[in-house]
């Protein structure tokens, strides 16, 4: 019988990876932090996850590439730009062996903190009314 792993924090996560991971996962961990600074670290299905008013972004290691997950609005809104990257309804996915486009997850993250700040006042707001 297989044992599922759990993560208890993203430091945790980035850890069972080997070096060369570890250093982009890190990189994406700082780029993440510095254009969501309110938002909070946890593992949400076995990722590393950021949170600000609901789920903000997650992103995970594999084999060949690093899971970004932006969900479907952040996918939508940079399509032209993440053309180059096998993609789906909320992922991409950015190939180990190619450099890291860590200036498009800065944009990615400040357009999901905008839609997820502006839905979170859109609620405010409407419990007022």
């Amino acid at each position: 019988m297989n044992k599922k792993i759990t993560y208890g924090s993203i430091d945790e996560y980035i850890s069972t990876f080997a070096t060369e991971v570890q250093v982009i996962l890190q990189s994406i961990r700082q780029v993440i932090k510095e254009s969501a600074p309110d938002a909070k670290e946890k593992i949400s299905y076995q990722m590393p996850t950021f949170e600000l008013h609901g789920n903000l972004v997650h992103f995970a290691a594999f084999k060949h590439h690093i899971g970004f997950y932006p969900a479907p609005d952040g996918v939508e809104a940079f399509k032209e730009e993440i053309e180059p990257y096998h993609t789906s309804k909320g992922t991409i996915q950015f190939p180990i062996d190619q450099p890291i486009p860590y200036e498009l997850i800065r944009k990615i993250v400040l357009f999901r903190v905008a839609r997820n700040t502006e839905k979170a006042n859109s609620k405010k707001v409407k419990k007022k009314s």
